[in-house]
């Protein structure tokens, strides 16, 4: 069911967002981290189980194995605790994934992942995400990168 209204307190976190958020020496953590606590003040913090997939991967082949296996395991256990919200990509999203693949075929950049993204926030009516990915600009479907 589509909302109608984008809320303020509500945000999508994508792969750049989680790596920002686990990576303390990044230039944009603190920034990342202030973003992230006020929208899960005001609102609601989701994600999908693609953006994990691709998340996990990242963390795990980049980071120590201790290290990767805390961050995901907070992550999950937001889940668990209502802090954050894991969308799954149902076979019907993924269909509409792939009707914005063949209608966005002049950016053979995007990879499906984001398309699944853009499904998912579409759906929820969520505008806002976390991302430093321009791919979330380039499509016009009035998203807003945040911070």
């Amino acid at each position: 069911m589509k909302s109608s209204t984008a809320t303020k307190g509500r945000l999508f976190v994508d792969t750049w967002g989680w790596l920002v958020l686990a990576d303390g020496r990044d230039p944009s953590h603190e920034t990342a981290v202030r973003t992230r606590r006020e929208f899960t003040r005001e609102g609601v913090v989701c994600t999908s189980d693609y953006v994990l997939d691709e998340t996990f991967t990242l963390l795990f082949s980049r980071c120590p194995f201790p290290q990767a296996k805390e961050y995901s395991a907070g992550i999950l256990e937001a889940s668990k605790r209502g802090l954050l919200k894991i969308e799954w990509i149902t076979p019907e999203r993924f269909q509409s994934a792939h009707r914005l693949r063949l209608r966005y075929h002049d950016k053979p950049q995007i990879s499906f992942t984001d398309l699944t993204s853009f499904v998912v926030m579409q759906e929820l009516g969520i505008r806002n995400v976390l991302t430093a990915d321009a791919h979330f600009i380039k499509v016009q479907l009035g998203f807003r990168l945040v911070p």
